[in-house]
């Protein structure tokens, strides 16, 4: 790389070098194997899982089309950061240019926050669908399903959208050396010479506004849906209740418990993690759970199980 490279301070004329997981350079070959596995199984089985529920006129209800939006940003979401990841361990194609730089942290911080607004719409779905069964059809119907979708991806582009001015406003002296296998929005700023108070005081901001948000409405749901379960009389209704809930639950853990990991390590764990930790986590974080996801719902689901030995028994009979 020429000596005139780090004398740009234009970020338009910027390329940047990740360097995937720092420490682990060796291993990078083997780790690509567990994330490409990981990543094929996430994309092929969220699309199967968009199929099944598309065309499957009895997955027509809110659960399940929430279930379909959930699939389709996980495939997004993984897509966005696991084929430049691949690159890197595979070919060491560890440049990015500071636009495809700054669209992979938008996209990746946008689907982040969609995923967990649509979440919060699954739990909400759960607590009418156990507190207010009677009134569940009338409550969720297919256009208050379609604002909340419209809501969850306004949202999240309203968050999301300034991370783009905020790192376009800093001044770069050169460095351009990012200890990470994808772009997100503190590992950029933290290359600029300027003061970036501004971007942390945001990024917690819309992390707490946000995401956390997300999380105490989705404890308050489920607290609610406790209290009233725990009013059934009957054990055999308690337990159906609560296998209704399963699946999202067990969703709600994969998606929350990394992420939640890595925010509270990476400010308050620095020294006693380490970084290579830090970085393997994220990397296994946005293709676990989207390759988790349709397995946890296939095998907890009694109607997906049921459309998928329709299929198979129609195949058979070709």
């Amino acid at each position: 790389m020429s000596p005139s490279f780090y004398n740009h301070t234009n970020p338009q004329e910027m390329w940047y070098v990740l360097i995937g997981i720092p420490g682990l350079e060796d291993l990078h070959t083997w780790i690509s194997i567990p994330i490409c596995s990981m990543y094929i199984v996430a994309v092929v089985g969220n699309i199967f899982l968009i199929f099944l529920i598309v065309t499957e006129s009895s997955l027509h209800e809110p659960m399940y089309l929430f279930l379909s939006m959930l699939a389709f940003a996980d495939v997004l979401l993984s897509t966005t950061t696991a084929p430049k990841m691949l690159a890197i361990f595979w070919s060491h194609s560890m440049n990015i240019s500071f636009a495809s730089c700054v669209s992979q942290m938008f996209f990746i911080h946008f689907f982040f926050a969609t995923e967990s607004a649509i979440l919060l719409a699954m739990a909400f779905d759960r607590y009418v669908a156990i507190c207010y069964p009677l009134r569940y059809t009338t409550i969720l119907t297919s256009s208050v399903i379609g604002k909340i979708g419209i809501a969850a991806v306004v949202r999240s582009f309203i968050i999301c959208f300034p991370f783009i001015f905020l790192v376009y406003r800093l001044t770069y002296c050169g460095r351009n050396i990012i200890a990470h296998s994808y772009c997100e929005h503190m590992g950029i700023a933290r290359l600029a010479c300027d003061s970036i108070n501004v971007n942390i005081i945001y990024g917690l901001t819309v992390a707490l506004l946000s995401t956390g948000l997300d999380v105490v409405f989705i404890i308050m749901s489920y607290t609610m849906i406790l209290l009233t379960v725990f009013q059934i009389p009957s054990w055999t209704a308690r337990c159906k209740a609560f296998n209704t809930c399963g699946s999202h639950i067990c969703v709600i853990l994969m998606f929350y418990a990394p992420a939640f990991f890595s925010f509270f390590a990476h400010r308050f764990g620095g020294k006693t993690i380490p970084h290579h930790i830090h970085i393997l986590v994220a990397n296994l974080y946005v293709v676990g759970p989207p390759m988790l996801n349709p397995i946890i719902y296939g095998v907890k689901t009694k109607q997906i199980q049921d459309r998928v030995k329709k299929i198979l028994i129609q195949g058979q009979t070709f």
